[in-house]
């Protein structure tokens, strides 16, 4: 598998199926610890608005959904949050939204400017935007975009995007790629209708698009949307998924998503042995943190000091350098 520059879809396909997976989630480890060294980089995720245009079915944000307490938070609020997570020691924030046309390039753009004052790195997911969007808020210092793909599966995406096309979120993300973000994407293990062949060609999408950084996370249902009471994805398969990637990809950085983590803390540790290296801890302040639901999470109060040096201490405990 390493050795191999494209594998091929049956192949990457016949990787997940197997019963014992054990040498690869070695073979990732050590690809891992070549790469990206035993640090654990912690990043900052500020969740600023929960307003989205899109009608996404399997998430509790889509524009359909009248049970979702809608809220925006100010830009002075933002950059307040930001210099507090860089205080606390973080060196990397997340600023991420629903698609929201409120937040203007003009807008965003200042904020990113101001919280460039910090010295920490800004990555930006705000959804698919004009390219000359994009480049606007590269010029203004943000250092990353994350736009997860989803599903490389045209069909699958259509049903689950209706006001949106596979070929466009592509294109997104070669617009970013080729605007010299550190481009992010990623997708869901466990949509309805997705296979092991499936997966396989989201792993070679990710690989063909070069991409610096990639969330895989278990699908989980919310009541309030079309996909209510369908089973959570396979942690086990996300594993794998990550393991694979971490082949695919030596030099991305591979985060343990906090979906991983909503059905199982211990599996969301696990990972960091399967190829991951990066992990992400909430700083959106109370209230707006449980009305940012994507998916359904016991979610706690929202101390960025305290929560960053518990998090240090757990990174520890595993062998790990928190960075």
């Amino acid at each position: 598998m390493a050795n191999s520059a494209h594998p091929s879809q049956q192949e990457l396909a016949a990787l997940l199926k197997r019963e014992d997976f054990s040498d690869v989630y070695a073979q990732a480890d050590q690809v891992r610890e070549q790469h990206k060294g035993n640090e654990v980089q912690i990043r900052a995720i500020l969740e600023f608005s929960n307003v989205c245009r899109r009608s996404c079915r399997y998430c509790g944000l889509n524009c359909h959904n009248g049970k979702v307490s809608r809220y925006r938070m100010q830009p002075q609020e933002m950059i307040e949050t930001a210099q507090a997570a860089s205080r606390a020691g973080y060196r990397t924030i997340v600023l991420q939204s629903g698609e929201d046309p409120y937040y203007t390039p003009e807008i965003l753009g200042e904020i990113i400017q101001e919280i460039k004052k910090t010295g920490m790195a800004v990555t930006v997911s705000c959804g698919e935007l004009p390219r000359r969007d994009y480049a606007y808020l590269k010029a203004c210092g943000a250092d990353r975009y994350l736009l997860k793909h989803e599903t490389a599966d045209e069909g699958l995406y259509r049903s689950l995007h209706p006001d949106g096309t596979l070929q466009n979120r592509v294109e997104c993300l070669r617009n970013l790629k080729d605007l010299g973000y550190e481009t992010g994407s990623g997708f869901m293990i466990g949509l309805p209708g997705q296979t092991e062949e499936t997966v396989a060609k989201d792993l070679l999408l990710l690989a063909a698009l070069g991409c610096d950084m990639a969330g895989i996370g278990p699908f989980i249902s919310h009541p309030d949307t079309p996909l209510r009471g369908l089973p959570s994805g396979s942690t086990e398969l996300t594993k794998r998924a990550v393991a694979l990637t971490r082949l695919l990809l030596p030099d991305a950085n591979l985060p343990a998503t906090t979906s991983l983590g909503v059905l199982s803390n211990g599996e969301k540790n696990d990972v960091f042995s399967c190829g991951a290296n990066v992990v992400m801890r909430k700083v959106t302040p109370d209230p707006y943190k449980e009305r940012y639901e994507i998916y359904p999470a016991k979610l706690g109060h929202t101390d960025i000091e305290k929560d960053r040096r518990e998090l240090e201490e757990q990174i520890r405990a595993l062998g790990r350098i928190p960075l």
